[in-house]
């Protein structure tokens, strides 16, 4: 595995632990080591800036889906400083409910600003 892919895999996974980390304060020590102070996310129903507001953002997704958690769904691909991604969210031990795409700028390994597309959501989620 070259370098890149192998730092693209690592973020996406150091990502996705941060969605499935209920614990608020496990959750801001992995967002200050895996995303920078002035980070940035935004998808079709939901935007935070900082660390605090991500926080929360995902403290809010495990009030609304309590026992779901996050994979990645095939590899996550770099080039340059972009990384692109996919993963799925469901109950655990069972199908996956929703699927999405982000995209993410990194800076120096931390995440910068994410841009998530929901790809696949059942009616009423």
């Amino acid at each position: 595995m070259n370098t890149a892919a192998h730092d693209a895999t690592t973020i996406a996974q150091r990502y996705i632990a941060v969605w499935n980390e209920t614990d608020a304060v496990r959750r801001a020590a992995l967002i200050e080591a895996g995303w920078t102070a002035d980070a940035h996310y935004v998808d079709p129903i939901a935007q935070a800036s900082g660390h605090e507001q991500i926080s929360a953002l995902v403290g809010a997704v495990h009030q609304r889906y309590p026992g779901f958690r996050f994979n990645l769904l095939g590899k996550a691909d770099s080039h340059g400083d972009h990384l692109r991604f996919s993963w799925t969210l469901g109950p655990s031990g069972a199908e996956d409910l929703i699927q999405g795409t982000d995209f993410a700028q990194v800076d120096a390994g931390k995440l910068r600003s994410v841009t998530g597309f929901l790809d696949k959501v059942p009616v009423g989620a």
